[in-house]
């Protein structure tokens, strides 16, 4: 059973630490959307929108991980389950002006997305110069 619950989808161990390495907040509601654009006005957000059933998403979000190299202080970092939490990653299109993708990395600044990318091109983000 346990084999087949890690090929479909289930979380292994390795997965767990590889989630604690990066200092992620759960984008679960549509209430945050509003917390987000009002953070942004004194410390970039980033909000990464990750696919769990496409492996290109799982690909990139690992990559994402090995190459993310800031501390809490520079941003507050968000994942958003898309499949999990359709209705606000629908809202984050529109609230932010971004036509959905997955994988996508939306850097939000000022109340509005001031840059944005989607699968390999994510790490083509220089987040340096938003800190």
């Amino acid at each position: 059973m346990g084999l087949f619950k890690n090929m479909f989808g289930g979380s292994s161990p390795k997965e767990s630490k590889e989630s604690e390495k990066l200092p992620w907040i759960a984008l679960q509601s549509l209430e945050q959307l509003n917390e987000i654009e009002e953070k942004s006005k004194t410390k970039t957000q980033l909000i990464f929108k990750h696919s769990t059933t496409c492996g290109i998403s799982r690909m990139v979000i690992n990559m994402f991980k090995d190459n993310y190299d800031f501390s809490e202080e520079d941003f507050d970092l968000y994942y958003l389950d898309l499949h999990a939490y359709r209705d606000v990653s629908n809202e984050t299109g529109f609230k932010f002006q971004v036509l959905h993708q997955s994988p996508q990395l939306l850097v939000i600044k000022n109340g509005v997305a001031v840059a944005h990318s989607s699968h390999g091109a994510i790490s083509e983000i220089d987040l340096n110069i938003y800190k």
